[in-house]
């Protein structure tokens, strides 16, 4: 019966160590750990100051993003999928207004020409 009541007495340590690890060392991290103001108190008033300057800009940008893999979820495809594909569809379109662009700007040129009074032909 004394081996028994060791092994008991054991296990209570082990379960009493593991209980103290697994949830006191999480606990101590998140103790020791700085929270983002203390952090951004520490910087120095240049950097505070260019932090303040992007913060909308980088919640912004963190916003579309989120809104672009929302709506890229809503696909049946993956999400790198539907990425791509957006990506070569706007790609597509930027192609097809500078495409239209050049020929607006060519078409102005054009009626410069004829009214000033030159050949369209020529080229400069």
């Amino acid at each position: 019966m004394a081996a028994k009541s060791g092994r008991l007495g054991t296990w209570l340590k082990m379960l009493a160590v593991g209980g103290a690890v697994c949830i006191g060392g999480p606990a101590f991290v998140i103790w020791v750990s700085p929270t983002d103001e203390e952090l951004f108190k520490k910087y120095n008033p240049e950097l505070q100051k260019k932090s303040l300057e992007r913060r909308y800009e980088k919640q912004k940008e963190f916003d579309d993003f989120v809104t672009q893999l929302k709506e890229y979820s809503k696909s049946e495809k993956p999400i790198w999928m539907a990425q791509e594909e957006a990506v070569r569809k706007r790609r597509e379109e930027a192609l097809r207004q500078e495409f239209l662009s050049a020929e607006e700007v060519k078409a102005r040129k054009e009626a410069l020409r004829k009214e000033s009074g030159l050949s369209p032909s020529s080229t400069s």
